[in-house]
């Protein structure tokens, strides 16, 4: 009976010590995953620490009337563990895949083949500096300002059909003699036309002048896009000096949040009734709310930055449902008017129940 005992106590030594070396072999193996969770929240009503380290206000107006404001309205970020440099372990991974506020991603999603973490960085800031002259664009139209919007060519593709027509730099005004005040608006006539040559008005060195493109056909699964094969971006000539500053974070999802908080820094009153209100989505100029990543995450860290409400994109909805942290209400939004529309319920302390759910819109 002792020998007996005394095998199987050994049996489960050695099963022991198998599993240890087993976990450290683990921990140093390099995995295809990354982990995402929640990164800080910035109020943009509020100020962060700028490149010298002093405290700055996020938004800033230099030409207008500027009002005080109450309550928060926050910005929502991620943080990503690992790179392809050094990936998390297979430790950390059983770790996060227990955590509901993390995610286990391929690395491949976040860091493609081919593409460093030092450009994926230069990327993320590009994406926030547009990001932010959309967001100024669309709050300054939303207020009726003249924001001056031009087509801009920021690129000729090789051997794509406007090679030859078109040059970087030339201010494309209109399409099929239809005025152009956004990109958007362009690719949608150019969709719209379903291969049809377009002719552009063109300004160029300070002359007008009409080319003519035949978009080219280009087929992803069952989504058909027109293509004429140029880079585009819009620039603007605002009437007053708005300023956004928020160092280390990139991106393009912070764009609705600032835009609520520049027009609440332009109006009277405060656009949030000074409660927490916390955000995410990207925004175009002419108030289009679109989705983002990590939404998840986001829902976590706002709620523990102590936001009761959350503005989240229509189109993220499949990510929220069921997913939605105890103690704050998600609200869905579309557009920056839809976004508005539910800061003034709450504001005023209405019936926030009867505004747009992920729970309202995906049932049958």
């Amino acid at each position: 009976m002792d020998r007996t005992r005394s095998v199987k106590l050994g049996l489960g030594v050695w099963a022991l010590v198998v599993a240890l070396i087993a976990l450290v072999v683990l921990t140093f193996l390099p995995t295809p995953y990354v982990i995402q969770r929640p990164g800080p929240v910035y109020d943009t009503l509020g100020t962060a620490a700028g490149a010298d380290g002093e405290q700055v206000p996020l938004i800033q107006v230099d030409g207008a009337e500027t009002f005080e404001t109450g309550g928060t309205l926050d910005l929502t970020t991620v943080q990503v563990v690992g790179n392809r440099e050094r990936t998390p372990s297979w430790f950390e991974l059983a770790l996060a895949w227990m955590d509901s506020s993390r995610a286990v991603v391929p690395l491949d999603s976040v860091f493609p083949e081919g593409v460093t973490t030092e450009q994926r960085d230069e990327r993320n800031a590009t994406l926030m500096v547009d990001s932010q002259h959309e967001a100024t664009a669309a709050a300054l139209n939303e207020l009726g300002y003249d924001t001056g919007a031009e087509v801009v060519v920021q690129e000729v593709v090789e051997d794509a059909p406007a090679e030859g027509a078109l040059e970087a730099e030339d201010v494309i005004t209109a399409v099929d003699g239809a005025a152009v005040t956004s990109a958007k608006q362009l690719r949608q006539a150019i969709q719209d036309g379903e291969g049809a040559p377009v002719a552009l008005t063109v300004q160029r060195s300070g002359e007008e002048q009409v080319v003519e493109v035949t978009p080219v056909e280009q087929t992803d699964g069952d989504v058909t896009t027109w293509l004429i094969g140029v880079t585009l971006r819009t620039d603007y000539d605002f009437e007053i000096d708005v300023t956004l500053q928020l160092d280390n974070v990139g991106g393009p999802s912070a764009g609705m949040m600032f835009a609520l908080g520049i027009i609440d820094t332009l109006t009277e009153g405060e656009l949030n009734g000074g409660e927490n209100v916390a955000g995410t989505g990207t925004i175009e100029a002419d108030g289009t709310v679109g989705p983002i990543g990590g939404i998840r995450q986001k829902l976590y860290g706002a709620r523990d930055a102590g936001a009761e409400y959350f503005l989240a994109p229509s189109t993220n909805c499949d990510e929220v449902t069921g997913h939605v942290p105890d103690g704050l209400t998600v609200i869905i939004t579309s557009t920056l008017e839809e976004s508005l529309d539910a800061l003034e319920v709450i504001a005023n302390g209405g019936d926030v129940g009867s505004l747009p759910t992920c729970d309202v819109v995906t049932s049958p």
